[in-house]
């Protein structure tokens, strides 16, 4: 890949650190080179339960979701979508063996940062940790967020809001799956799907 197309793909990166943080330019250039492009298929891996997930990505483009088995069941816990963060955050910032997979739902192109170069921000740049907290407050907020729509909400207020804040990943990702990250079952998605439809 050549130079001009990697500086092209960090561009979305580099603009999501910047709204979120006040950053010198030479400091989010450097931190910007830590990330490395990053082409995964539909169906490919980026980690297994039991290894230790060794890279945070960056989703540039495509869709990637997080999944295991319960009961013989798969369960969907999250997909993230163009311009968010993905990674098995237990085995990535302890060195644990993963949980989850993290699965290509579509053909993605990612910038992904290894744990040696996550580790060297966080100990010379006090504008990464910054950043990096932010990271780990939206993780915990959206899990926050999941836990309290499975106590009180619906299934039709549940639908709604994914569908208000993502409404592209319906046309992107098997309702099955979705239907496994709402918690319901996926011929309440589709009847659910049919009636806000209309």
């Amino acid at each position: 890949m050549s130079e001009i197309k990697v500086e092209k793909l960090r561009s979305d990166l580099l603009k999501c650190i910047s709204n979120q943080i006040q950053i010198p330019e030479v400091v989010l250039q450097n931190i910007g080179y830590r990330f490395q492009p990053k082409t995964i298929e539909a169906g490919e891996k980026l980690v297994k339960p039991g290894q230790v997930c060794k890279i945070m990505a960056f989703i540039q483009d495509g869709t990637l979701r997080m999944y295991n088995y319960a009961d013989g069941n798969e369960i969907t816990l999250w997909i993230g979508s163009k311009n968010h963060f993905i990674t098995d955050l237990r085995s990535f910032t302890h060195n644990k063996a993963a949980r989850w997979y993290i699965e290509a739902v579509e053909p993605s192109r990612l910038l992904t940062i290894t744990q040696e170069d996550h580790k060297h921000l966080i100990n010379n740049y006090h504008e990464w940790i910054e950043f990096d907290n932010k990271l780990l407050t939206n993780a915990y907020t959206i899990i926050e967020e999941r836990m309290f729509s499975h106590l009180y909400m619906s299934a039709d207020e549940r639908f709604k809001k994914l569908f208000d804040e993502e409404p592209e990943l319906f046309n992107k990702v098997p309702l099955k799956q979705i239907a496994s990250m709402l918690a319901m079952a996926p011929e309440t998605l589709s009847r659910l799907r049919a009636k806000h439809s209309e």
